[in-house]
């Protein structure tokens, strides 16, 4: 496949640059794919099956992601990110559209999700490097804070648009018409990916760019260990990660349980935690830009520590809404600075396999973290680990504000 180059000439803003329009509504209609598959997958795994064989079904994807996804960060670098992202998406619609098929036709148990499960999890491995590197052939570096409030906007309306989605289509037509559904949600972002144009990027001396794929992905990883900014970025991002994930998923659960909240409440302290993510993605599509990006990713990553220790103590469902706003917001700005950080200071040569490191750090490692989270709620309680949580997430903030380098890092203007 041959990608159509944008001309070198100065790229327009990117929220107001159709090409980059094009790319950012593939994007959304396969994240709504995505939200609507995984919702259609758990009910016919359940509705299939016994809770611990939903349960496997459910986790079968995270294997081969896990596994897969260094080598998929090579592949990206290869193929280049729009190729591998258009026959991702091609693969993951016909997978699931062929499994919408079959549960209309028959009732054929269990084997197919746990197929589907495990093909989408492989497809991933390619699929997530390749989604974090491509921005960067589609605008300026000057553009890619922008490109990253844009991304989080899409990811944060996927997550609200695609659980009603999913249900409507179990509602009307069970399993099926909601596998049918993700299927044409993922289907609608070939052809719009097929539009967007490329540029070349100018690729910097890397060692190992055009050998095997083991001397590419060592070469990738000496980049990263070897870069003065990307380093101390990588372990700043897996502490951040490390000390968020629990309490914002099965902790949040066990509070808003042992507080009285019920699912009611939970609801609405993720709500609050979502309009301040979505906050933080906003203020970065509009702004562009933010001078001393270094230093306010530290900063926000301490703050937001506060926030998520503070979280654990607090005695009222409103104070706790509140308190997951601003935990959304500093996070959110956090993290939407270090996808930037990355993606700036990165050689272009190696931005598939940079964003893979990165991408296996927040979903295949972190989550490791939930079942110690509530076993270690269960034994101690919910403030002590909470306390810790927020800990070992400032040490991601306090990473960033020590590291010279780190702290000092600009984004192109």
């Amino acid at each position: 496949m041959t990608a159509t180059l944008l001309p070198p000439a100065t790229a327009p803003q990117a929220h107001r640059d159709p090409n980059v329009r094009r790319w950012l509504a593939a994007y959304t209609s396969s994240m709504l794919g995505d939200n609507v598959y995984y919702l259609a997958l758990s009910w016919a795994a359940v509705r299939a099956g016994t809770p611990a064989q939903a349960g496997f079904v459910m986790a079968a994807s995270a294997l081969p992601r896990a596994v897969l996804m260094l080598g998929g960060g090579v592949v990206a670098d290869r193929l280049g990110p729009r190729r591998v992202v258009i026959g991702s998406d091609a693969v993951r619609c016909a997978a699931v559209l062929a499994v919408a098929a079959l549960l209309f036709l028959t009732r054929p148990g269990l084997w197919p999700l746990a197929l589907l499960a495990l093909v989408f999890g492989a497809v991933d491995a390619v699929f997530m490097p390749a989604v974090g590197a491509l921005p960067a052939r589609l605008t300026e570096k000057g553009q890619l804070a922008r490109v990253q409030g844009m991304r989080g906007l899409a990811i944060r309306f996927s997550s609200v648009v695609g659980a009603p989605l999913g249900g409507l289509g179990v509602a009307v037509g069970g399993a099926a018409a909601a596998f049918a559904l993700a299927g044409l949600l993922i289907a609608v972002s070939v052809p719009l990916l097929l539009s967007v144009r490329v540029r070349d990027l100018p690729k910097e001396d890397t060692p190992g760019a055009a050998g095997t794929v083991w001397s590419d992905l060592r070469a990738g990883l000496r980049h990263i260990r070897r870069h003065r900014v990307l380093a101390p970025l990588m372990l700043a991002i897996a502490l951040g990660d490390l000390g968020f994930v629990g309490p914002l998923n099965v902790g949040l659960t066990l509070l808003a349980d042992r507080r009285g909240w019920g699912a009611s409440g939970m609801g609405w302290v993720l709500a609050g935690f979502g309009i301040g993510a979505g906050a933080a993605s906003l203020l970065l599509t509009v702004r562009g830009r933010l001078p001393r990006a270094g230093l306010v990713t530290g900063c926000a990553c301490t703050a937001g520590s506060v926030a998520v220790g503070a979280l654990g103590f607090v005695p009222t469902l409103a104070a706790a809404v509140g308190t997951a706003l601003f935990v959304g917001l500093l996070t959110g700005l956090s993290g939407a600075l270090c996808g930037a950080l990355l993606q700036t200071h990165s050689d272009p040569a190696c931005l598939g396999r940079v964003t893979a490191v990165s991408s296996l750090i927040s979903l295949g490692l972190t989550p490791l973290s939930m079942p110690v989270a509530a076993a270690a709620i269960g034994t101690w309680g919910l403030g002590p680990v909470y306390a810790v949580s927020a800990a070992v997430c400032g040490l991601g903030g306090l990473v960033a504000l020590v590291v010279p380098a780190l702290r000092r890092a600009e984004l192109p203007g």
